[in-house]
């Protein structure tokens, strides 16, 4: 109903959960934010590529006051809350549950010390295996924490498990973890099964 009133008491009303939220800065905030967005583009660009078409685009934040990054839907897509009930109806248009699904903004906090250290990790070398796995697990909390659903919690588990051994000092022979690193990309098979069980469902 809110997504449709729009408008109450002369106020516009506006979900902090989509794009395009103009908090009113001053020019000097507003200055500061083109300066962060200049330095932190390098990195933007790099999580878009890392993370593909699970993202539509990944952008400085403006709106984030503690967490590393947090998932956005399109102005006129769905929130976390209504795709969680689409999915649930048993006779739904899955061709508009793909489109309005897929339309996810990530924004990154440039303040935050978890991305200030990963961009300072990308700069070094892109291709290193633990900032894709770095920017993997922020997409996959940041779902969890603005309210969506895990794709595939056993690959999320994996990477945490990786990360943990890599905290406790806990190093693979040489060659011999690559085999079980979960894929950077999809897994189209088993997705694509689940799919067609929730089809017939």
């Amino acid at each position: 109903m809110v997504q449709q009133l729009k408008e109450y008491d002369g106020k516009k009303l506006i979900s902090c959960t989509k794009e395009g939220l103009d908090l009113d800065n001053t020019e000097d905030e507003k200055k500061k934010q083109e300066e962060l967005k200049a330095k932190f583009e390098p990195l933007c660009k790099l999580i878009k590529d890392v993370l593909g078409d699970k993202v539509e685009k990944v952008v400085v934040s403006t709106r984030i006051d503690e967490s590393p990054c947090v998932l956005v839907t399109s102005e006129h897509g769905w929130t976390a809350n209504m795709e969680r009930i689409m999915k649930a109806q048993a006779l739904r248009d899955n061709s508009m549950t793909s489109y309005m699904m897929s339309k996810k903004t990530m924004e990154i906090n440039p303040s935050n010390a978890i991305v200030a250290e990963l961009r300072g990790k990308a700069e070094v070398d892109q291709s290193d295996k633990t900032v894709k796995d770095l920017i993997w697990l922020l997409y996959e909390t940041s779902l969890l924490t603005s309210g969506f659903s895990l794709e595939d919690s056993s690959q999320f588990a994996t990477r945490i498990h990786r990360m943990i051994k890599l905290g406790l000092s806990i190093f693979e022979e040489e060659g011999a973890g690559d085999d079980d690193l979960p894929p950077l990309d999809d897994a189209p098979a088993e997705d694509n099964t689940n799919a067609k069980m929730e089809e017939i469902d």
